[in-house]
């Protein structure tokens, strides 16, 4: 079972054309001074809550480059997963969402703290969509650029029918199972979970993006050639952190997309996570 839903007539797409195969997830939201305790109880001054994880937050932040941005997604048949869409086609989504009645859509809660930073607690499995979901995969070959966060290694094969492929190693199992070339993975050099071993992924990706946010990043392509970039200066004080590694990501496959070499596309990535980490949360600073 599978819904589509489209931006409405006001969404003007525009080259280049771009797209997410991932996940979403429903991610509530409490802004206090410091993350509690063992055994503490603190009152949150500010909460909120929204579709988010990273394949939502960059649909949604390539959405807001390009006007339009496919996303090829699953979610339960339940409300978080009924407000998920539904917020994500606002944001001008193309989406395209397989349903799972007999799953709950992945729910979370996240900490923001005075120090800018997030700390998120995930309360369900993660759903992603898979080839067999009734899904338009044939609609991947005709994009410019597409992200890929979560799916099963069939879907990768169809994504891998865009002209450029960028993807997390949070997929990394299905990367490695799929032996599907990237043109480029993306990751952030603090996070433990996002590190990958040297020959982890054969063949190799074309190209390997690490971020180390203030310090900017570097790249290596697979010839051996590699470079760096600086940390994009602030368009106004620092808010908080959640959502800027996957705003990275958008700007950086907007920029492939967009025929831009990589250094300019990095350039890019690193604005728009400048910009994201002005906002609260996922989503103010490209709201305002």
């Amino acid at each position: 079972m599978a819904a589509t839903q489209r931006a409405g007539a006001g969404t003007v797409s525009a080259p280049p054309r771009v797209g997410v195969v991932g996940h979403v997830e429903w991610i509530q939201f409490a802004v206090l001074p410091r993350v509690p305790a063992q055994g503490e109880i603190v009152h949150a001054r500010a909460a909120f809550e929204v579709a988010a994880g990273g394949g939502a937050v960059a649909a949604a932040h390539l959405a807001a480059l390009a006007g339009d941005a496919t996303f090829l997604t699953a979610v339960g048949d339940d409300e978080h997963g009924s407000r998920s869409c539904a917020e994500l086609v606002a944001r001008g989504v193309t989406l395209h969402a397989a349903i799972r009645p007999e799953a709950r859509t992945r729910r979370g809660l996240t900490y923001l703290d005075d120090d800018h930073e997030r700390t998120i607690t995930l309360l369900d499995p993660r759903l992603v969509p898979r080839a067999a979901d009734q899904l338009p995969w044939d609609v991947l070959a005709g994009l410019d650029a597409v992200y890929f966060t979560g799916g099963d290694a069939e879907a990768l094969h169809a994504a891998r029918a865009a002209r450029v492929l960028v993807a997390t190693p949070r997929a990394l199992d299905v990367i490695a199972a799929s032996r599907v070339q990237l043109d480029v993975l993306v990751s952030s050099a603090s996070d433990p979970g996002e590190q990958v071993a040297a020959g982890a992924l054969d063949p190799a990706p074309r190209l390997i993006v690490h971020t180390r946010g203030a310090d900017g990043g570097s790249w290596t392509a697979a010839d051996g050639m590699t470079g760096t970039w600086a940390a994009a200066p602030l368009p106004g004080p620092p808010v908080d952190t959640y959502g800027c590694g996957d705003a990275f990501a958008a700007g950086l496959t907007y920029g492939l997309g967009a025929g831009l070499p990589v250094a300019e596309a990095a350039a890019l990535g690193a604005t728009r996570g400048a910009l994201c980490l002005t906002g609260r949360g996922p989503y103010e600073a490209i709201d305002r």
